[in-house]
Formats: C-alpha cells, sequence, structure tokens
C-alpha cells in the first residue's frame, strides 16, 4: 500500500464526523494523558509510604468499589440532569479528589479518599458514551466509538510512560498533575461542548417531563441485560492480563521487565490496529464480529497454558488484543442500538456496571483459581468463558432488528455546520 492510500484510508477514518464529536474525543484524550494515579497508586502505597501489598490491595479494591457506586448514580444523573452537568461535576470532583489524594496522610484517610477517586472518576463514563450515541449518527457510530477507544489507549500510553518518569522525582507532582489535566477536560467541556440530552418525550409522570425510562426499565430489559451479562464475561477475561498474567509469568521465572515487554505488544497493536481494523469491520454483521471476537478472546488467553518464552506470550497478546479491538466498537454499538433516546444514560450507566463488577472480581478470582488450581486451569477457564460468551452473542442477537436512524445526533445540530446537520440526521 503507497502512502497516498495510507493517507486516504486515514482522511476517511476520520472524516464526517461531527465537530462536537472531536471536542469530546480531545477531551477524553487529554483525561487518559493525565491518568497517573490508577498507573502509580500501588508504588506510591508500597514504596513511598511504606504500607502493606495487602493495604495497597485495600485501597486499590475500594477504588473500584466507588467505581461500581458510581456507575447507576451517573447513569440517572445522565438523563436527568444532563449529559454536560454530569461531565463536568465528575471531572471536577476528580480533579479536587485526585488532588485531596495527594495529601492525605492517615491509612482510614486514604482509603477514604481513594474510594472518592473511584466514584468520581468513573462518573463521567454513562455522559461520554450517551453524548457520543447522541450526535454521532447510526452508520458511524462503531467508528465513532473505535477512535475513542484509540484515544483512551494512545492517552493511556503516554500516562503509563510519564508516570514512571515523574515517580522518580515526587508522587505529589502526579497527582496535581492529573488534577490539572481533568480541570482542562472540565474547562473544554464548559466551552466548546453544547448539552445533547434529547428533550423528554411526554408521558412517565406527565408534570415533571422526566424520561419515562427508570433503572427498572433497563433492569428488565433482558436482550439488553443479556448484553450486560455478556459483557460482565468479556471483562472477566480481559482483565486476567492485569494481575493474572504477570502472577502466572513470575511463577514460570519471568521478571517483571519481561512481563512489561510483552504486555507493551497489547497498547501498540492497538494504536496501529484499532483504525484500519475498524474501517474493515463497521459494516459488517455484528452477531458474527461478536461471536469471532469472544473465542479469540477465551482462547486467546487459553493459549497462555502452552507459552513457555516471551515470543509464545506475546503471541497470544496479539490474539486477544484483536479480540478487544473488533469488541470494543462493535459492543458498545449494540449498547446504543439497544437504548432508548431518552434512557441512554441509565443503559450506558448498566452497560458501565458490568466493567466495574469484572474490574473488583476478576484479580480476586484470578488469583484465587491460581493459588487453588494452577494457571493451566486458569486459561482453560478463560477459553471455556469465551466459549459460553460467544454461544451467547449467538443467541442474544437472533431475530434482532434493523437499527434506525431516528433520533440520531438531532441534540447537536445546531452546533454543526449545515451539512453536519443533514449528515447526523441521515
Amino acid at each position: 500500500m503507497s502512502v497516498a492510500s495510507i493517507g486516504r484510508a486515514a482522511r476517511q477514518s476520520v472524516s464526517g464526523l461531527p465537530r462536537a464529536f472531536w471536542w469530546l474525543w480531545t477531551s477524553t484524550l487529554i483525561n487518559r494523558m493525565g491518568a497517573f494515579v490508577a498507573t502509580f497508586l500501588a508504588l506510591y502505597l508500597t514504596v513511598d509510604r511504606g504500607y502493606s501489598a495487602s493495604y495497597a490491595g485495600l485501597v486499590a479494591a475500594l477504588h473500584g468499589l466507588g467505581q461500581v457506586v458510581s456507575s447507576l448514580g451517573a447513569g440517572v444523573m445522565t438523563d436527568r440532569l444532563g449529559r454536560r452537568p454530569t461531565l463536568l461535576i465528575a471531572q471536577l470532583s476528580t480533579a479536587a479528589t485526585v488532588a485531596l489524594l495527594g495529601f492525605v496522610q492517615q491509612p482510614a484517610a486514604i482509603a477514604a479518599v481513594a474510594f472518592l477517586v473511584g466514584v468520581a472518576s468513573n462518573a463521567s463514563r454513562p455522559a461520554v458514551q450517551a453524548m457520543m450515541a447522541d450526535i454521532v449518527a447510526p452508520e458511524d457510530r462503531v467508528r465513532a466509538f473505535a477512535l475513542n477507544y484509540w484515544a483512551i489507549n494512545l492517552g493511556f500510553a503516554f500516562s503509563s510512560l510519564a508516570a514512571g518518569a515523574i515517580a522518580q522525582y515526587s508522587y505529589l507532582i502526579g497527582f496535581l498533575g492529573e488534577a490539572v489535566l481533568t480541570l482542562v477536560c472540565a474547562i473544554l467541556v464548559f466551552l466548546k461542548l453544547p448539552e445533547t440530552r434529547p428533550e423528554p418525550v411526554p408521558g412517565g409522570d406527565g408534570a415533571s417531563g422526566e424520561p419515562p425510562v427508570g433503572l427498572g426499565t433497563v433492569l428488565r430489559d433482558r436482550r439488553f441485560m443479556g448484553v450486560v451479562g455478556l459483557s460482565f464475561l468479556m471483562a472477566l477475561i480481559f482483565m486476567q492480563h492485569s494481575v493474572a498474567l504477570p502472577v502466572a509469568m513470575g511463577e514460570a521465572g519471568f521478571s517483571s521487565a519481561d512481563y512489561g515487554m510483552v504486555i507493551a505488544v497489547n497498547g501498540v497493536l492497538i494504536v496501529a490496529l484499532q483504525i484500519p481494523v475498524t474501517r474493515f469491520i463497521e459494516h459488517r454483521d455484528p452477531q458474527r464480529l461478536l461471536v469471532i471476537s469472544a473465542l479469540l478472546a477465551g482462547y486467546g488467553f487459553g493459549l497462555t497454558a502452552f507459552a513457555g518464552s516471551l515470543g509464545v506470550y506475546a503471541l497470544t497478546i496479539c490474539v486477544w488484543t484483536l479480540a478487544e479491538i473488533v469488541n470494543s466498537p462493535t459492543q458498545m454499538g449494540l449498547v446504543v442500538r439497544l437504548s432508548p433516546v431518552q434512557g441512554r444514560g441509565r443503559y450506558q450507566g448498566v452497560y458501565t456496571l458490568s466493567w466495574s463488577l469484572a474490574a473488583l472480581i476478576a484479580p480476586l478470582a484470578g488469583g484465587f483459581v491460581i493459588d487453588e488450581f494452577g494457571a493451566a486451569v486458569l486459561w482453560t477457564g478463560c477459553a471455556v468463558v469465551g466459549s459460553v460468551a460467544a454461544a451467547g452473542y449467538w443467541l442474544l442477537m437472533r431475530g434482532l432488528p434493523a437499527e434506525s436512524a431516528v433520533g440520531a445526533a438531532e441534540p447537536a445540530a445546531e452546533a454543526e455546520t449545515e451539512t453536519e446537520t443533514e449528515a447526523a440526521s441521515a
């Protein structure tokens, strides 16, 4: 492929999306570039503060618990208050709590503030995802979610490198740096992003004008809750890379530097392949894509049972990273497709809950299985879970109605040019 062809493909990948999407995308990139605390929190507590690994694990669990708590609450806020106010509240709260975490000294205070950081930092996710669904036309959503996921990983790669360098001088600089960059995101949202929440449909309680969709509506939506359950299974698989994989590699005689080298393959591949792969898959059958991604994830981790060298470990990571690249935008597109316009925040909040719960359970489950039964059993279990998820996606999406463009991107129309308005309303 020539340089001109590559350039043309890149332009086609980013063309046609509303201006508001790119401001939201920029906010996501800046936010992830400043995500220092999640990277070095355990090192800060054990190396700088001298606490035990058990205490560091407790703080990490409380941080994850905060994310679980905020998933549903932020979803409701996104529908009731609006996307923009929820984003501003979440980002301002994150900046304040992250900065505070750098100054508190007592163990109980550190644990409590870490919980608040988890609550605040995760509260923006339903709002971002709902806003993206509001402003992007249905036919472009898979591409938009892929670009957003690419920004998340690009920003995380930067923050990981920066966190290592910052930690050598001062952990406090990292806390304050994340707080400042999160404030920049809030300013960007305040200045550049309009409110995109659709006008409430008459009905429901009538007088208040609240959307006629409650959390009970979401929980009774069997097809959607099936997606949430399958998302939880996929998250359980993917999150084995953060605890189970380094532990298993350590037991096999590999160093932390070896783990760092092979896990970097994940980030490099996502940055390099997310956009071209998305161009290939964006108009293909989502049922087939989700089935394939589940099998690639399960058996990619399953192959780890046979890894005996860094090259084989890197190969297994390539397999499940491809699953991640395919699954993330496709599944997000499915979530939006199943969400009623007036309840996008609540639906996104429940979907976010599946990942937050997995973040709590996956490290505990992976460590327990390795301790009690060995790493080979864990990797075999991943293959089994991936197979179950693949069968679930196949069954769940049978007879799924075709996606309608009704209601797509109307709230953002006022902020776009006439051409962009026509594209968003197509």
